[in-house]
């Protein structure tokens, strides 16, 4: 049995324990919200600095100088934002909320493949490692589900919707293992992987501030958005240290 894929399959689908809070009874939905909204947009900006971002530059500077990376690393960045933008103007709906929890399904899938190739390949050269990534990844899977989960149904108020639409984002996890086993295994490089990071990096910095931010702001609770993309952004922050 080839444990790879059971670790990357437990990673992908800790996604779908962000769609708790939709079957939880709230009384103050807009508060509720705000807090998951600006919860989920901390954790985005924070993956995407502290993970993605210097991730990314690592794969490159194996291969270039700092430099070079960093030109390399810039220049895939924007292209992730603007085809993040490109993609929430082209969802065809006049629901700005709707279209914060579609956007971040399809920036979290970009995401996850990416992982899955890691965590599949990172065990399969050191078995040890290859769980501890994918607990770690299994454990900021958590709240990007709510990145999904609570614009959706709020924007919805369909359950089903919800657990569709998290679904085939925590299922782009193993997919990336299938794509490693089949054709990546022996040519992926570090180039690839830091093109890869590099533009989810964009996606999910447009996502966090141009998407889900402005989305909380309407409901005017300047403090509470404030706080919790605080918490957010250090909870993941810890997270990524573990």
């Amino acid at each position: 049995m080839n444990y790879s894929f059971v670790i990357t399959l437990f990673a992908g689908l800790s996604t779908l324990i962000g769609i708790i809070p939709v079957f939880i009874k709230i009384k103050n939905i807009n508060k509720f919200i705000v807090s998951s909204l600006s919860f989920a947009s901390g954790v985005m900006f924070s993956i995407s600095t502290f993970d993605l971002l210097l991730e990314s530059l690592c794969f490159f500077n194996k291969e270039y100088s700092a430099f070079i990376g960093t030109i390399l690393f810039l220049f895939f960045f924007i292209i992730g934002f603007i085809f993040s933008k490109y993609i929430n103007n082209r969802i065809d709906s006049d629901n700005e909320l709707y279209k914060v929890g579609v956007s971040s399904m399809v920036g979290i899938i970009i995401h996850n493949i990416p992982e899955g190739i890691l965590t599949f390949i990172t065990y399969s050269v050191n078995q040890k490692l290859g769980i501890t990534l994918g607990i770690a990844i299994a454990l900021h899977n958590i709240p990007e589900g709510i990145t999904i989960a609570v614009p959706i149904y709020y924007s919805t108020k369909s359950k089903l919707k919800v657990f569709i639409y998290s679904l085939i984002s925590a299922l782009a996890e193993p997919l990336g293992a299938v794509l490693s086993y089949i054709f990546l295994k022996n040519i992926i490089d570090n180039m690839m992987i830091g093109i890869m990071l590099s533009i989810v990096s964009g996606i999910m910095i447009y996502i966090s501030i141009f998407g889900i931010v402005k989305e909380a702001k309407k409901y005017n609770e300047d403090k509470l958005l404030n706080l919790f993309f605080i918490i957010g952004f250090l909870f993941m922050f810890f997270i990524l240290q573990i």
